[in-house]
């Protein structure tokens, strides 16, 4: 299904942003974070997972102010809800965000993770595709998304393996995999960046036998994972104090998941998606397991060498990487997940 995001983001303008009298005075981004959270704040999230994630680990009970949850997931619908102002946090890899600061717009990284068991990047291979290592992708078509993750993984993993952007031919498609996957089985593509969704696993158990095939090129990592907020959100006393409350209720539920996969399996892929057993537990494991850092200083220093790559590849102004981090949030999860076992 197509959602026309302008009509999305009106109408989630409509019911979402509830003015609040006696506005308190603007919080400095230097300023220490407050710990009071006054009657009457609301904090708008996007995620389709966080409102099962939520109710089932028994966090949401446990704020004291309003959490509105949306759907708005991936780069461009959070980017968009965001400049609508009718979205306070979002998530996402690293690239969006260097993308929004690159022409202006205002965002900050507030945590900080990624994959627990780091496969590196994948591909997907057209049926019939002779594709079978990285650089069998020169002269091919591959499916691209600009300024958003997988469109790095294409640009990071040409640079990896010395083919240049003219030696291919990059086919602009939305970065989902459901999408890559239609353009894989359609021949549109010959090749594209993979997650590992429900979409990457039925790809493979359909296609497999007619030539599919997942590439992994060696030395190409994922992006990490990174909860982002609008700077003028943090801005606001009251949602800076509620967003650093909520960000502790997320780490402990995400932490709950990894104690409850059963629970986690039937209460949100299989009530709530639709999905098999078998699926949901596939997930689990490839899309579930996520580490928060405690120490950002080689995230800072990983972001960097990316805010530079792609300065270089799509012709922009390279930034300090340190001006989108708000390190007031560094200790959170750390404060979060203090006593819980395997932590």
């Amino acid at each position: 299904m197509v959602l026309r995001i302008s009509t999305v983001v009106a109408a989630a303008m409509a019911v979402l942003l509830i003015p609040r009298a006696g506005r308190a005075a603007e919080l400095p981004l230097t300023a220490p974070l407050p710990d009071k959270v006054p009657p009457g704040t609301t904090l708008v999230v996007g995620g389709p997972t966080l409102e099962t994630l939520f109710k089932l680990s028994g966090e949401q009970q446990k704020l004291p102010f309003k959490l509105v949850f949306t759907t708005f997931a991936g780069g461009p619908a959070v980017l968009d809800a965001f400049r609508a102002k009718s979205l306070d946090v979002g998530m996402g890899n690293d690239i969006p965000a260097i993308h929004e600061t690159f022409i202006g717009f205002d965002v900050r990284i507030v945590a900080v993770g990624g994959r627990r068991h780091k496969v590196g990047v994948s591909f997907g291979i057209a049926p019939g595709v002779n594709i079978r290592t990285p650089t069998d992708l020169r002269g091919k078509r591959i499916a691209y998304s600009a300024g958003q993750a997988q469109g790095s993984v294409v640009l990071r993993t040409l640079r990896r393996y010395g083919i240049a952007k003219n030696q291919v031919t990059l086919v602009p498609l939305p970065s989902r995999n459901d999408v890559y996957v239609n353009a894989l089985k359609s021949h549109l593509v010959d090749a594209a960046p993979l997650g590992p969704t429900v979409f990457t696993k039925h790809y493979i158990d359909d296609y497999g036998r007619d030539g599919a095939y997942i590439l992994q090129p060696a030395g190409v990592e994922e992006n990490p994972v990174n909860i982002w907020v609008r700077a003028e959100t943090l801005k606001d006393p009251a949602k800076a104090a509620a967003l650093k409350l909520y960000l502790q209720a997320y780490f402990r539920a995400r932490h709950w998941i990894d104690t409850h996969h059963e629970e986690w399996i039937q209460g949100y892929y299989i009530r709530n998606q639709g999905l098999t057993h078998d699926d949901g537990a596939y997930l689990v494991k490839g899309v579930d397991e996520l580490d928060f850092f405690t120490n950002w200083d080689q995230a800072i220093h990983d972001e960097q060498d990316t805010v530079n790559f792609m300065a270089q590849e799509t012709g922009q102004k390279p930034f300090d990487a340190k001006r989108i981090f708000d390190r007031r949030f560094e200790s959170v999860a750390a404060q979060a997940l203090s006593g819980k076992p395997g932590k």
